[in-house]
């Protein structure tokens, strides 16, 4: 790796923590970047999965108050996610790597029309009747999410307060911080199985851990302010190209 791809993985790690925090679709930047630069398509997702973990962690700090009172609900939910994050990470590694890139361009075009559909899954939630603690179809909802974090990741967070606004009677922002805790338990799991048998490149995780911690402070901080159809606009654009650099390769 030469000394600018390090400095665009470190950026794109940045940008994907602080839009991860916000979103929920960072992997949609760090995993055409990989690609770009040259990884194979497992190890770019692996390394990516471990290296997005500080981010989702000072996310989730970032959101502390708007975590308080949900202690039992991120427990309950919480497990469902950790188990789900484990299913999927063993489903990446098992399954042949021409598995991965097949279906890989499908996942980041359903991960695409959910960033593009989130503004109308805001509209349809304030709208809906929804439960305290989602019930039965909250938990196997999360699980799935979790199968989904686990084997690629992008759109995880969009995919998690999409289903869980429906079921749930809970702010946006709540429901926001419970989805950074989630979603980071998600990588930390899957994390912890790379890291135990799968190819890992060290140097992209670190680049994209350093550039996903401070992304996910920022995100934490300005996350309200930061315009949501510019963010949509960006994942789109660097989605397709992944589908494109995927597909052509």
């Amino acid at each position: 790796m030469t000394p600018i791809e390090a400095i665009v993985v470190a950026v794109a790690g940045m940008c994907a923590g602080a839009i991860n925090t916000v979103v929920g679709s960072g992997t949609l930047i760090t995993f055409p970047v990989l690609l770009a630069i040259g990884y194979p398509p497992v190890v770019a997702n692996a390394s990516n999965s471990i290296g997005l973990v500080p981010g989702g962690v000072t996310g989730a700090i970032g959101y502390r108050r708007e975590l308080e009172g949900q202690r039992s609900r991120l427990l309950r939910l919480g497990i469902c996610s950790l188990l789900g994050g484990v299913t999927g990470a063993l489903l990446l590694l098992w399954l042949p790597p021409g598995v991965f890139k097949a279906v890989v361009p499908v996942l980041i075009v359903i991960a695409l029309v959910l960033v593009v559909m989130q503004p109308w899954l805001s509209r349809r939630l304030s709208e809906r009747e929804r439960h305290e603690h989602g019930g039965i179809g909250a938990l196997i909802a999360t699980y799935f999410a979790g199968v989904y974090g686990g084997y690629f990741g992008a759109a995880q967070g969009v995919l998690l307060v999409g289903l869980l606004g429906i079921m749930i009677d809970e702010g946006l922002q709540r429901l926001n911080a419970l989805k950074n805790a989630l979603t980071a338990g998600v990588n930390l799991v899957a994390g912890i199985i790379f890291v135990a048998i799968a190819d890992v490149d060290w140097l992209v995780v670190l680049l994209i851990a350093a550039g996903s911690t401070v992304g996910g402070v920022i995100g934490a901080k300005i996350g309200r302010k930061l315009p949501p159809a510019v963010l949509r606009g960006v994942i789109v654009v660097v989605g397709v190209v992944a589908i494109v650099k995927l597909l052509t390769s």
